[in-house]
């Protein structure tokens, strides 16, 4: 079935929070992540990706890009890329991993980067098939 890669608008807020809960496995508070979802849309800083088919959101990708000087440049990072359960393994990540690139270059970007909990192993070797390599440790701490 063809998809259609788009931006995403505030009419897509539910369908997002809906695909990022489940990549977290968690129900954030909506009023929360609604505030957060519309800074981001308005932000210089964000593009946010969607994937359509036949009228349902069925991917996502959030991309942050901002300039950093141990890159002496601007850098693209995925913050967030989750596509739903019923249709991985479609090639709908690889679009929109492809497209995000398109767009992180167009922007000036130097580089892409994506951080991935240790234990999605499976989605290490996705983001290894796209021609990404694991050359950085991430700390957190929460807060």
């Amino acid at each position: 079935m063809a998809v259609t890669l788009r931006p995403a608008g505030r009419e897509d807020c539910q369908a997002v929070y809906e695909l990022i809960c489940r990549l977290e496995d968690t129900r954030f508070p909506f009023d929360t992540f609604s505030t957060l979802y519309e800074e981001q849309l308005v932000s210089e800083r964000h593009i946010c990706l969607l994937c359509e088919r036949e009228g349902s959101v069925v991917g996502v990708l959030n991309l942050r890009m901002e300039g950093q000087l141990h890159h002496c440049g601007r850098v693209a990072e995925v913050m967030e890329l989750v596509v739903s359960p019923a249709c991985r393994g479609e090639g709908i990540g690889s679009q929109l991993l492809a497209e995000a690139c398109v767009l992180a270059r167009e922007w000036g970007c130097v580089q892409i980067e994506v951080a991935c909990n240790q234990l999605r192993k499976d989605t290490h070797r996705f983001y290894q098939r796209e021609g990404m390599t694991g050359t950085h440790f991430k700390f957190s701490k929460p807060l």
